[in-house]
């Protein structure tokens, strides 16, 4: 059995390919089980089930929440990731949460673009208008993020690939994101019927608990410390958590009696999706 419960889209948040698209791959892959988890958008999970229907997959509802994680001992905001699974499309609460934090994404796209341009005036480059925003929202088809704008950085010829336009520029030309608590995405996720579950813990190059610790350790003691009551399970497996990473996971998990994921984050930049060994149990868990 082929198993990928972290999969993004074009349609709804940040991937290279429209949900259709993603669906045939998925059938092409041969991968059996199946969730669209994308950044903070339920928008195409009606189009999923249908899909996944469509092509004989087994499929659970998913979205990748944002959360600002205060870490007292640091005394420190982290952002972190949560993935929020087998909830009620339906949920007006969760529907109407996700409608805010979408406006709020566009708000912060607005004021990156403003940050971008007081570089641009130190480097000499031409300021970006208002027909840019309006060329860099046309090519959005489901949530506003960075990536579109690194996407058009690398368009327009400023940089040379989209790990480039956040190394030079969008690191530092940042904007707050919604400030969405690990306490509040809990209660959304479990109000609409659902399960939370953090999401690449030790990534080392992406949003974790990898940037507070590298201790795989002391990163255990922080969920122990500061998440159990929120948290229904561990994204254990993912390509960049080492199998060292995956099986402390898969003992804390155990441990704390929680339930185990895994997946690609994949945005078919390039293709990951059902490239990961994943054990059919996972999808035990599910059923």
């Amino acid at each position: 059995m082929k198993i990928d419960l972290h999969i993004h889209t074009k349609t709804g948040s940040d991937g290279n390919l429209p949900i259709e698209e993603v669906f045939q791959e998925a059938k092409r892959r041969n991968i059996d089980f199946i969730s669209i988890t994308d950044h903070d958008s339920i928008d195409c999970q009606e189009r999923a089930i249908a899909l996944a229907r469509k092509h004989g997959i087994s499929y659970i509802t998913g979205v990748e929440l944002n959360v600002t994680f205060h870490y007292p001992e640091g005394n420190k905001d982290v952002s972190l990731d949560f993935l929020g699974y087998r909830y009620d499309i339906g949920n007006k609460e969760l529907r109407s949460k996700l409608k805010l934090i979408k406006e709020h994404r566009e708000r912060r796209a607005r004021q990156i673009l403003e940050n971008l341009n007081v570089e641009f005036v130190k480097q000499g480059i031409s300021r970006f208008t208002d027909e840019d925003l309006r060329k860099i929202q046309d090519s959005v088809d489901g949530v506003f993020g960075r990536p579109h704008i690194a996407n058009y950085l690398v368009e327009k010829g400023i940089v040379k690939d989209n790990q480039e336009a956040f190394d030079k520029y969008l690191v530092k030309c940042d904007a707050p994101k919604y400030p969405l608590s690990l306490a509040e995405a809990s209660q959304l996720i479990r109000n609409a019927g659902g399960i939370l579950v953090h999401a690449h813990p030790s990534d080392p190059n992406g949003i974790s608990l990898a940037s507070i610790t590298r201790d795989l350790e002391k990163q255990t003691k922080i969920m122990e410390k500061y998440m159990l009551e929120y948290i229904d399970g561990v994204e254990c497996w993912h390509p960049r958590h080492d199998e060292k990473t995956t099986a402390r996971y898969i003992e804390f998990a155990r441990k704390h009696n929680m339930l185990v994921t895994g997946g690609s984050d994949c945005h078919q930049k390039p293709i990951l999706m059902g490239t990961l060994d994943i054990p059919d149990w996972v999808a035990e868990q599910f059923r």
